[in-house]
């Protein structure tokens, strides 16, 4: 009996250990998917990002331009081969664009912090010039090597297009440390109701600058910043040494010293915007001569105020409103004319009645200061101002109609330094006067007729009110102009753009 429950036991034990080892070899039950869940802490788009409290959202847009009149995309035609008017001036120019944008957001005890990244991909056709000896050679729109369009002569290696980086910036505790907007700029930055680039009478840089920002909230939509930003990028417009050569002598910068200072106040409520900005903007020229014995002009700071307005809600119609903008800069030109803009450097080409003048020429050029050997700088002082009316027809139609004036300004001393120069002394000029007004006019009409896709037709007219005349001799072997005489007479140019885009 003792052996017989020894045995049993013995039995039991073994049966124990087989299912034992036979329930280890079983699987382990698998942990849930995590599965990527909504977040609606900062409105629609935003999920949680697996395995942490960061959400994220994804955005962009792809874009396709076809303009008319034009060498460049939507930035004007009032220099290079697009303001010669002749053989080497586009009829067309096609440009298709991807934008990526990421935007991630994590709740922490100090508020929000906030990460954007936004990235374009872009395919431009491109522009041709002459050479001067009969032949045409490729002159790429946008930053080499990654511009030349496939099957061209210069193409190969180079055929990708290019890729840019618009903003790139974290947020944190009331600042914004990296590649954002200028804090100078109005809500719309160069686009008060227009898809035309090229609008003066306003801060831009559209594509963000580097800066480092504070931004004090102060309750019912009140808030004040504090910017330095990067000036290198957008907005100098030059310090010219006339000695250096060139019609209106040659920008001639050293090094950067000082980042532009910025100060705003914004009141944002239902009714509107209205924002106040001032700029402070340090011009710091290199040498009279190519070297540092030849000595230097001192330092100038310049400066630039802007007040912008929007007003919802105007009675003729749901969601229409009116932005307008006024600026003084004295300086500080790119505050006025900004960087996307062709309206500080213009060369413009047309037909002429005058006996004995081949063509005509308008000339617009806006530095933020002027000097020679041996003299200090002269600020370029500029006014203007910028604004449309966008008026929803119904839910699938739009249009806006929309204005700019720039007015720029040389004080005596730099328009004896200009009109002495070589360009101007030998030419049969009646009137020498480098100030001139730029005013423009456009028209978009939009038709979205789905959710998120877009087509639109903008037009826009540019004048030239330059104070020259007489006639002058500027041959441009690359675009074609030869050494003959040009009547000096204000201009007129006409762009057209068509466009269609996707946000997603």
């Amino acid at each position: 009996m003792k052996m017989m429950k020894s045995l049993l036991l013995g039995a039991a034990a073994g049966l124990i250990a087989v299912s034992a080892a036979r329930a280890a070899d079983l699987p382990v039950k698998a942990k849930a998917v995590e599965y990527v869940k909504v977040c609606s802490l900062y409105g629609a788009g935003f999920y949680y990002i697996p395995g942490a409290d960061t959400c994220i959202k994804l955005g962009g847009y792809l874009r396709v331009d076809v303009l008319a009149n034009t060498n460049s995309d939507n930035t004007g035609n009032t220099s290079g081969a697009g303001a010669a008017r002749n053989r080497f001036t586009n009829g067309y120019t096609w440009r298709s664009r991807e934008d990526l944008n990421i935007d991630t957001r994590t709740a922490t005890e100090y508020g929000v912090l906030r990460t954007f990244f936004d990235a374009t991909f872009t395919w431009t056709t491109d522009t041709y010039a002459g050479n001067g000896t009969g032949a045409t050679v490729y002159s790429p729109i946008g930053p080499s090597p990654f511009s030349s369009a496939p099957n061209n002569a210069n193409a190969g290696a180079n055929a990708f297009g290019t890729v840019g980086v618009y903003y790139a910036f974290m947020q944190f505790a009331g600042f914004t440390i990296g590649k954002a907007i200028s804090e100078f700029s109005a809500p719309w930055t160069n686009y008060p109701g227009n898809s035309f680039d090229g609008l003066v009478g306003g801060g831009g840089a559209v594509t963000g600058t580097n800066q480092f920002t504070y931004t004090a909230q102060f309750g019912n939509g009140v808030s004040a910043a504090i910017s330095a930003q990067d000036q290198t990028a957008y907005t100098q417009a030059g310090v010219n040494n006339i000695s250096a050569g060139g019609a209106f002598g040659t920008s001639d910068y050293a090094g950067t010293i000082a980042p532009d200072l910025i100060g705003t106040i914004t009141v944002n409520q239902a009714w509107g915007l209205f924002k106040a900005s001032v700029a402070a903007h340090d011009n710091h020229a290199a040498y009279y001569g190519p070297t540092e014995v030849t000595g230097h002009p001192d330092d100038k700071w310049g400066w630039a105020g802007q007040l912008a307005l929007s007003v919802n809600n105007v009675p003729t119609g749901p969601g229409d409103s009116i932005n307008v903008s006024a600026v003084y800069t004295k300086g500080a030109t790119r505050f006025n004319i900004q960087q996307d803009s062709q309206a500080a450097a213009m060369t413009i080409y047309g037909g002429t009645s005058l006996p004995g003048a081949y063509q005509s020429v308008g000339f617009g050029f806006a530095p933020d200061t002027v000097f020679a050997a041996g003299t200090q700088q002269q600020l370029t002082q500029t006014w203007g101002g910028r604004g449309a009316f966008n008026h929803n027809w119904d839910p699938n139609w739009s249009t806006s109609i929309y204005g700019a004036y720039a007015a720029v300004r040389y004080n005596s001393t730099a328009k004896g330094l200009i009109c002495a120069n070589a360009t101007f002394a030998v030419a049969t000029v009646i009137t020498c006067n480098p100030d001139y007004n730029v005013a423009q006019a456009g028209i978009v009409t939009r038709w979205t007729p789905v959710k998120n896709l877009t087509f639109l037709a903008d037009l826009t007219y540019t004048h030239l009110d330059q104070n020259f005349s007489g006639t002058v001799s500027v041959p441009s072997a690359t675009i074609g102009k030869p050494a003959a005489a040009y009547e000096l007479k204000d201009q007129n140019t006409l762009l057209l753009l068509l466009r269609a885009q996707r946000n997603w």
